[in-house]
């Protein structure tokens, strides 16, 4: 598929259905082993590859002797924390006779929907990405309570797209794509190859139902495809327990490709610009130009910052003259912003008493 062979930045979920045995238990290493191909392929030509991966539970709960069926939340947390250890470790060692380092980062859904913690993340895996490693994102299931969950990885691998700027996401799943209706109770029900939007009549048309180890049915699927569409990433859900499931998508494995209307770095900087600023931070002409080639801001270059803000939220930036000529996301508050007015990059530890981060705003958190 045209889109996985041209795509740059590729978040992959993974559900436990295809990670781990639903009779045994185990691991399905051989499995496991073709998708770390895959990956090495992807990283090969200049692709950046996230894997959101389920399986912790799935993995502890056998190590535990815990019964089949839905387990309580205590029991499902006791799972996952045997089990995240087991995770990691499998990734780490299909990955790393190819060359690539694994890293393991667990969030939460109020990582997401607080500003603050979101630009965290995002640095994170932007860093992870920049060293060449490949995140292996799960919820983090040993602390997530209700109310602070996901509670799918479809939804989870829409946000972590969302938040890298990814540019395509592929949902690897039990079946091959989407359907006009269940194809295992409908037998004239017909595959669609690309939607372009999702209708109401797609979403009522969607089942509820996962497999016995996955919590994700098709309309999970569609609700993080509208996540990640409207942020510029086009999603693919294919079938994926075949060996060297990526390649198989790449050589024309059956799909459903939704089609993203705008880029992601598009959609990012509409969203920076249609929030309301907290505040203001003035530049000198140096800075000035500097944005304008694309630069990030540095402290050393504003003369006055105005407002009440906290770390993540929106400010106008503003010209020597006072004029707006853009909008960011502030990695200070307003207090530590004031205090680094003028300030070279290396001296901030020596300001604020602590170390922090050399950009007052990244170029990536700015629309112009």
């Amino acid at each position: 598929m045209a889109s996985l062979s041209q795509a740059r930045r590729i978040v992959v979920k993974i559900g436990s259905a295809l990670l781990v045995d639903r009779h045994s238990g185990a691991l399905r290493s051989d499995w496991l082993a073709s998708l770390a191909a895959d990956v090495a392929r992807l990283k090969a030509r200049g692709a950046d590859v996230v894997l959101v991966s389920s399986g912790s539970i799935a993995l502890g709960r056998g190590v535990l002797g815990l019964p089949a069926g839905s387990l309580a939340l205590e029991q499902s947390q006791a799972a996952a924390a045997v089990g995240q250890i087991r995770l990691a470790r499998a990734y780490e060692e299909v990955l790393a006779p190819l060359g690539i380092t694994a890293a393991q980062v667990l969030v939460t859904l109020e990582d997401s929907a607080d500003r603050r913690r979101y630009l965290n993340a995002r640095a994170t895996l932007e860093t992870l990405l920049g060293l060449g490693t490949v995140p292996i994102v799960n919820e983090n299931d040993t602390v997530a309570t209700d109310e602070i969950r996901f509670g799918d990885n479809d939804r989870l691998a829409a946000q972590v797209a969302v938040t890298i700027g990814a540019d395509l996401t592929v949902l690897l799943s039990d079946v091959d794509g989407f359907y006009s209706a269940n194809p295992r109770e409908d037998p004239t029900a017909t595959r669609y190859d690309v939607i372009e939007d999702i209708t109401p009549a797609m979403l009522a048309a969607a089942g509820d139902a996962g497999t016995g180890l996955s919590k994700g049915g098709m309309k999970t699927k569609l609700m993080a495809a509208r996540t990640a569409t409207a942020a510029g990433c086009d999603l693919i859900v294919t079938e994926g327990s075949r060996l060297s499931p990526l390649g198989a998508l790449e050589t024309g494995a059956p799909a459903t490709l939704f089609k993203a209307h705008t880029t992601p770095a598009s959609a990012r900087k509409h969203w920076i610009r249609s929030m309301k600023p907290r505040g203001s931070v003035r530049l000198d002409a140096g800075a000035a130009r500097a944005l304008g080639q694309g630069k990030s801001l540095l402290p050393a270059g504003v003369t006055a910052v105005e407002g009440r803000f906290g770390r993540g939220d929106p400010v106008d930036i503003l010209d020597p003259e006072g004029v707006r000529i853009g909008a960011g996301l502030v990695r200070y508050t307003a207090e530590e912003a004031r205090a680094l007015i003028g300030k070279r990059s290396d001296r901030i530890e020596e300001t604020l008493g602590y170390p922090g981060r050399a950009a007052l705003i990244h170029r990536d958190d700015m629309a112009m």
